[in-house]
């Protein structure tokens, strides 16, 4: 089996330069407001020479943020400073994205090894928690960073509380709270960050639509992975960056997985007999989704063979979402592969469990 592996994690980048003992710091986006080259959460890792792993956005922030942490670095001192991307002036040397940034820049990182580790475990084995950055400025800037998975959040959390810590992990979004002036001098500013991992989606099929789709789902939050057994179609320069491929049996790769309620399978392959085994390699498998694609005689027939040779029930068959797709008219690739995306989204956020409409024919 060939693969095309994701990029290492940036939390595990931090254990790794931890464990080496190399100086170094953590840069954190701690708030981004308007238009920005990076949003809050992104992190990256500053060498004492200014070499960067990750990115923050290029350009001056980068700049600044390189700056800072060669500073740091040599000071031992954490920093948090602002930067505005108001210039009006693109010749001039003040960015003209039009938002503002908080960046804090860390260089006391490996002391909390153990909160990194946990959250580059999780998201290693896409489990939940959240991850507690506080930032104490008194004398002197004081930073610590706290994983905690979702079970372990304490009832009785410190500033900003529990019920905040809890509101940011079910809306799946980071948040910076600050008191007591708001200003990045603030003597206490907490930033949560929920680690929620995307749902997975298996696509069964490199061809065109299995390419088109690829690229849809990435944009509305899936983590992709697509199967083949051709060599050419799991060709990672197809498919958005991120997108992990294998190259195997098609049923076999299926069935490794993984497999779990936030896994999503589509199933485009080249042929109805391959579709079907593939359909069979996971039509019992408890995921979030099994959508196939074909005309109505097409899954009218491949119905009718599972129930009689005993694969599977009616029921278990009707749960299949095939054809495929929600119904927009879809006719051309790209259209084909919005339907699809439509349709993971409603089962996503709308838990449909079953077809309730009539479809578009498909071939």
């Amino acid at each position: 089996m060939n693969s095309n592996q994701r990029p290492t994690d940036i939390c595990q980048t931090i254990v790794e330069f931890i464990d080496s003992g190399q100086v170094f710091t953590v840069a954190l986006v701690l708030k981004a407001e308007g238009s920005t080259p990076r949003k809050a959460g992104v992190r990256a890792v500053i060498e004492q020479t200014g070499k960067i792993h990750g990115t923050l956005g290029g350009g001056l922030v980068e700049a600044e943020a390189q700056q800072r942490a060669v500073e740091a670095c040599r000071t031992k001192q954490p920093v948090v400073f602002d930067m505005g991307l108001y210039g009006a002036d693109r010749a001039a040397d003040v960015p003209i994205c039009g938002g503002s940034m908080r960046i804090l820049v860390d260089p006391t990182a490996a002391k909390d090894r153990a909160s990194y580790a946990g959250m580059a475990e999780a998201v290693r084995n896409r489990q939940r928690g959240v991850m507690l950055t506080t930032i104490r400025t008194e004398a002197q800037t004081k930073v610590h960073a706290q994983w905690f998975p979702p079970e372990t959040i304490p009832s009785d959390a410190a500033f900003p509380g529990t019920e905040k810590i809890c509101s940011c992990m079910a809306n799946e979004t980071p948040q910076l709270f600050v008191k007591p002036d708001g200003g990045a001098s603030s003597t206490l500013q907490v930033f949560v960050e929920p680690v929620i991992p995307k749902p997975l989606l298996l696509i069964a099929g490199g061809g065109h639509i299995g390419q088109a789709l690829a690229l849809q789902a990435s944009l509305v939050g899936f983590d992709v992975t697509v199967i083949d057994d051709r060599a050419e179609f799991t060709d990672p320069a197809l498919y958005p960056e991120g997108t992990a491929t294998r190259c195997g049996d098609i049923p076999e790769q299926i069935a490794a997985g993984p497999i779990a309620s936030d896994t999503y399978i589509v199933i485009v392959t080249r042929g109805h007999k391959l579709d079907a085994e593939a359909l069979e390699a996971c039509i019992h498998a408890p995921v979030a989704y099994v959508g196939m694609i074909g005309s109505r005689r097409k899954v009218a027939l491949m119905r009718q063979g599972f129930i009689e040779s005993g694969i599977a029930t009616a029921e278990q068959f009707d749960r299949v979402f095939t054809p495929i797709g929600l119904n927009i008219g879809a006719v051309t690739v790209p259209e084909i592969a919005a339907s699809i995306t439509a349709e993971l989204i409603a089962v996503r956020r709308q838990g449909i469990a079953h077809k309730t409409s009539k479809k578009k024919e498909q071939p």
